[in-house]
């Protein structure tokens, strides 16, 4: 078990002002550093989608305005250089998938946000997220969760999740020492809570190849 403060303390009873608050206790990881390879390679999430990068939906749907957001990316970082967030590279070398991202913002967070309780990490392929997907994060470890998960149609998806900052140091040994690179049996030590949502499309439908990329240009009538 770790201890950690929780991003904020009564349910149902949080105003809008004293959420903002909360939400800025809160870094956004937006992970980006895989390599696409069913995409054909490069970046998938800056592929046009109606008109703009699939990773701007991300943003605009899931990270909260005004809340403190980092791209998580590997390589030239000024390809990103629009979105005008710091663009952190992983902590730990080859590519090790997307734990290493999720280690990257934590250590990131408290070296840089001392403040921040919390990390909420991002797939940036998914341009359907729900607008609510960070409120129903932070609900659950405010519950009591250590950790909490997002789900749709019964189907976890692990990289949509809420990590304490305090565990950056447990994550990075369980990485290093043990070679551990599946969130599911990182995870396994705490306890997790699975938040569910749901949409039409699924909500965390992601982009993976070209056929997926036409399907959303369409859904989104373009």
């Amino acid at each position: 078990m770790v201890a950690m403060r929780h991003p904020c303390n009564v349910r149902g009873k949080v105003g809008q002002g004293a959420r903002m608050a909360v939400i800025k206790e809160v870094l956004f990881v937006l992970l980006a550093g895989g390599q696409s390879r069913r995409m054909g390679g490069g970046d998938k999430n800056l592929l046009d989608l109606a008109g703009q990068p699939v990773i701007k939906h991300v943003i605009a749907r899931a990270v909260p305005k005004g809340a403190p957001a980092i791209i998580n990316a590997n390589g030239d970082a000024a390809r990103y250089a629009s979105f005008e967030l710091p663009v952190v590279a992983d902590v730990i070398d080859g590519f090790a998938g997307p734990l290493a991202g999720i280690l990257t913002g934590l250590e990131w967070a408290a070296e840089n946000r001392p403040n921040c309780s919390h990390v909420i990490s991002l797939a940036t392929d998914a341009p359907f997220l729900p607008p609510d997907l960070a409120t129903g994060l932070m609900d659950a470890v405010e519950s009591g969760a250590e950790l909490a998960q997002a789900q749709s149609n019964d189907r976890r998806h692990p990289v949509f999740a809420i990590w304490p900052v305090a565990l950056a140091a447990a994550l990075r040994s369980s990485m290093v020492d043990d070679d551990v690179r599946k969130i599911d049996r990182f995870t396994a030590n705490y306890s997790c809570k699975i938040v569910p949502f749901a949409g039409d499309p699924d909500p965390f439908m992601n982009l993976n190849t070209p056929e997926d990329i036409a399907l959303a240009q369409r859904l989104l009538g373009g």
